[in-house]
């Protein structure tokens, strides 16, 4: 009997060495794996797949921009206004000299100028290719070439001064179509502590190099944001609690009584013409007067914007 049993064990047995127990393999299997992970963690899972696709679309396209669209470049034909626009920083990305060129004092003080900036290509061509470019201008020999202007949103106004930790002072323009006028209301907001300046996007003037030209270089520092709808832009400001101030020759409130400059206001300027239009006017919460002694009948934007400015800038301080 006990060979009978010895030979049965040899049958049913074909490995070597010891069989007994599973080494804790068993034990080991049957232990849990962690909580399930999300559907877009999962490997093969149809929300993984979109997750992935996402992300793939989202660093092919750019980032959104706030602001509105740029426009075009914009050229400053001849000696003397490059030279200009040269001496007041106004932004540039590339220097046209004419070949073969009468090399005068200006076209030496403009060479000099844009390689001291740094990041202005100089680039020299023949007067057709120039002639060509400016539409037959007087170009002179040099043409700079200004990149479009990146505007603003007009909430990142709002933002600007939230991060200063004050209440919101700007300025908006209605129907203002000279850049000189811009550059200088910019000027004066960067002079009296606001926080930037609005513009619709039609009708009006935008930050070209004369508008850069007129902010002496303030422009660098004071935000312009441009409004697909000026009025709508207002009643929104008027929803995050600033008061829509317009100024008018007509107003029914002068200046030195006017009690809001030191809260969160927006100062509109009407053209010198025509004033504050139907729609921004009847937005305004306010319509404030300027008192003129000497009897002249109204002040351009830039002075207008620069004397209420001023007042709100004294009661801030």
């Amino acid at each position: 009997m006990a060979g009978n049993s010895q030979r049965r064990n040899r049958r049913t047995s074909n490995k070597k060495g010891a069989t007994v127990g599973s080494g804790g393999k068993r034990r080991r299997g049957l232990e849990g794996k962690g909580p399930t992970p999300p559907a877009e963690m999962r490997k093969g899972h149809v929300k993984q797949r979109v997750a992935n696709a996402r992300a793939k679309a989202a660093t092919r396209r750019p980032a959104p921009r706030r602001g509105g669209p740029k426009g075009t470049n914009e050229l400053v034909v001849g000696r003397n206004p490059v030279v200009e626009a040269l001496r007041e920083g106004v932004p540039a990305n590339t220097l046209y000299v004419q070949q073969f060129i009468d090399n005068d004092e200006r076209v030496r003080e403009a060479l000099q100028l844009a390689a001291e900036r740094g990041g202005i290509n100089l680039m020299e061509a023949p007067r057709p290719e120039l002639d060509r470019m400016t539409n037959g201008l007087n170009h002179q020999g040099l043409v700079l070439q200004v990149p479009p202007y990146d505007y603003a949103h007009p909430e990142d106004l709002l933002d600007g001064a939230a991060d200063e930790g004050e209440d919101p002072l700007i300025v908006a323009l209605d129907g203002v179509t000279d850049p000189r006028n811009l550059g200088a209301v910019v000027r004066s907001v960067s002079a009296f502590g606001g926080h930037g300046v609005v513009v619709p996007e039609r009708r009006a003037a935008g930050m070209t190099a004369g508008a850069w030209k007129t902010s002496a270089g303030t422009a660098a520092r004071t935000p312009v944001a441009r409004a697909t709808n000026l009025t709508r832009a207002l009643e929104s400001y008027q929803k995050a609690g600033l008061t829509v101030v317009g100024l008018a020759a007509d107003g029914e409130v002068e200046l030195h009584e006017l009690e809001v400059l030191d809260g969160p206001v927006v100062i509109v300027v009407g053209s010198e013409g025509k004033g504050l239009s139907r729609l921004v006017g009847e937005t305004c919460d306010l319509r404030v007067r300027i008192p003129m002694p000497g009897g002249a009948e109204s002040l351009n934007a830039g002075v207008a914007a620069g004397v209420v400015l001023y007042e709100a800038s004294r009661r801030r301080a």
